[in-house]
């Protein structure tokens, strides 16, 4: 045993940089788990920061200097952060009371529709299977209700913290892009001067994870914004809540896209029923879904190395289960970033021990 972990330490932890950052990242992992829901305004500013800056960079290509890109990048961020919370959310939140409002509509639709299944399937789903299934949901919608109903007292911590984040975030924000390199070269001056390793997975990783992200706020604008166009078109009830989630789903690529067909589904069904109306509703549904697919993801995504939709799934089980929503958001980075380092990390050659080489 003891063999075997020294040629694995002598296989990838030979090199003195490679050591210090695997340092550095166990360090930073431990300190993101214990100390990251106190520094959560600080860590979503950082990402907010790094989400702009490649449009502080592009204008700064253009010829404008980079105090006015920051200014002007800020303010378009500002006026998104506003439209969003007193726009959209309100509009939202009101979606969301009043589908809560309908649920007991809703399930009775659903127990008709679950009472004819037994005669027109009595092989397959037998009576009191649709029984369970229907007091299972009903249970879950109560349960719902209720948490809605108590919301507003039992959710003022949230409401204050809500407040700190619409406040320290812009600020934050500001100062990461104004600073970045006065903070860069603070965190530089911590490592060694010789970091080649470091170096090389910083830019890949920079590369990688800069392009995803921004890729994705993008893609999440595109696709909500066309779900949204496209259900109101079609009269679809709730549509600010439901291009919403089929926006969010495209952070979860194969899993949200099939969890949120779910609820555009049931909700489809219940407005216009199985009819006409309810197929176009699908077939548009199922349009924007294609689109996005292999035309939108194609285009912004043509510099990030693809993970195996394998890795996906188990990234967003492994670090969902360690951050809850916040991992599942972002997985797919986390994963590149271990990828990144995976690739870049060096192996000593096992052709030769230890002992040959003090030779």
């Amino acid at each position: 045993m003891v063999r075997i972990l020294r040629g694995l330490a002598h296989k990838y932890f030979s090199d003195e940089e490679a050591v210090i950052l695997a340092l550095i990242l166990v360090a930073g992992t431990a300190f993101i788990i214990w100390f990251g829901a106190m520094l959560a305004p600080a860590i979503a500013s950082l990402i907010v920061a790094f989400i702009l800056q490649g449009l502080v960079t592009k204008l700064n290509k253009l010829g404008i200097p980079e105090i006015v890109a920051i200014i002007g990048v800020f303010v378009v961020f500002l006026g998104v952060l506003v439209g969003f919370l007193f726009g959209l959310l309100p509009l939202v939140w009101t979606q969301v009371t009043n589908l809560a409002g309908e649920a007991p509509r809703i399930i009775r639709e659903m127990q008709s529709y679950l009472e004819l299944l037994p005669d027109q399937y009595p092989q397959l789903i037998s009576a009191d299977a649709v029984n369970t299934v229907y007091q299972q949901v009903s249970t879950e919608v109560g349960q719902m209700t209720q948490w809605l109903v108590s919301f507003s007292l039992s959710s003022i911590p949230d409401l204050v913290a809500l407040l700190i984040y619409m406040v320290l975030v812009p600020i934050l924000v500001f100062f990461f892009l104004k600073d970045k390199e006065v903070l860069l070269g603070a965190i530089a001056r911590l490592l060694p001067p010789q970091r080649p390793l470091m170096l090389k997975i910083w830019h890949e990783v920079n590369l990688q994870c800069a392009n995803y992200v921004r890729g994705k706020a993008v893609e999440i604008l595109i696709v909500g914004g066309a779900t949204y166009i496209a259900f109101k078109l079609l009269g679809m009830p709730y549509a600010a809540l439901l291009s919403l989630l089929v926006g969010l789903s495209v952070v979860i690529p194969y899993i949200g896209a099939a969890v949120v067909t779910i609820p555009v589904a049931m909700i489809g069904l219940f407005a216009f029923g199985w009819g006409t109306h309810f197929i176009w509703v699908m077939v548009v549904y199922g349009v924007i879904q294609a689109l996005d697919g292999n035309v939108l993801v194609p285009i912004l995504f043509s510099e990030v190395n693809n993970l195996h939709p394998v890795a996906i799934i188990v990234a967003v089980l492994f670090f969902g289960g360690i951050w809850g929503l916040w991992g599942v958001f972002f997985a797919i980075p986390l994963a590149t970033l271990l990828k990144a380092v995976f690739a870049a990390w060096p192996v000593k050659d096992m052709t030769s021990s230890p002992t040959d080489e003090l030779a």
